[in-house]
């Protein structure tokens, strides 16, 4: 028994080295192609900030939490828009001989929407609480995965275009599919618009923020091989 299974584990190690050896078949042929495409981002991003400065990290605490429910209650009621807090710090100001002269508290909010209109004039009108501090612009799973459909027929038909042309020119006829992998590259991440001290963005607190989107890129890329045939 021990000697036929020994025979039997050479006899498959010599196959799986005798495999490995072999050479690719001939006539196989790697090539990819891709779809790109520009699609207008649909869904803004603004980050709200209030920040203030006390004695006390305990009431600044307390004041900072208090406002940003206000916001959020606010926000929350406006249809289209959605409302969550961002980033909350207390941290110690020191002075030149390295000890406390005051604490500094900042707190932030972010809104997302589809509906520019309403995002816009909500963020005017929360301006005497929180200011707009950055904006971004994204794409919905909507909207990216309808440009993804597109893109994807697009990409396969020119990989087909491209196998088949390849095919001709290096003298075969025809071609099957050996293998293929259709990869969606996402998109581009928002980037986000900065804006300045918060004091500079309070001159008319009732005024819409403009809020204007632009474009972001989409690709599906397809590779794979094909086996020419004659």
């Amino acid at each position: 028994m021990k000697q036929l299974l020994a025979a039997t584990l050479l006899g498959t190690s010599a196959l799986v080295a005798s495999a490995q050896s072999m050479p690719a078949p001939a006539g196989v042929l790697s090539l990819s192609a891709q779809a790109v495409t520009e699609v207008p981002t649909d869904v803004v991003h603004l980050t709200l900030a209030a920040e203030q400065e006390g004695a006390e990290p305990g009431a600044i605490s307390s004041q900072l939490s208090t406002r940003t429910q206000a916001v959020i209650s606010q926000a929350k009621r406006t249809p289209g828009v959605q409302a969550e807090s961002g980033g909350f710090t207390i941290r110690p100001s020191t002075d030149r001989n390295g000890r406390i002269s005051t604490w500094r508290g900042r707190s932030e909010v972010i809104l997302q929407s589809r509906d520019f209109a309403a995002v816009s004039k909500l963020a005017g009108e929360l301006a005497n609480q929180m200011q707009v501090q950055g904006i971004a612009f994204s794409l919905s799973r909507e909207a990216r995965q309808a440009a993804e459909g597109k893109l994807t027929e697009q990409a396969v038909g020119a990989f087909r275009e491209k196998a088949q042309s390849a095919s001709k020119l290096f003298g075969y006829s025809s071609y099957t599919i050996r293998e293929v992998n259709v990869n969606e590259s996402g998109v581009v991440p928002p980037m986000p618009r900065m804006y300045g001290a918060a004091k500079a963005m309070m001159s008319d607190s009732a005024a819409p923020v403009p809020v204007e989107g632009g474009k972001t890129q989409v690709t599906v890329s397809v590779n794979g091989s094909v086996q020419m045939l004659k």
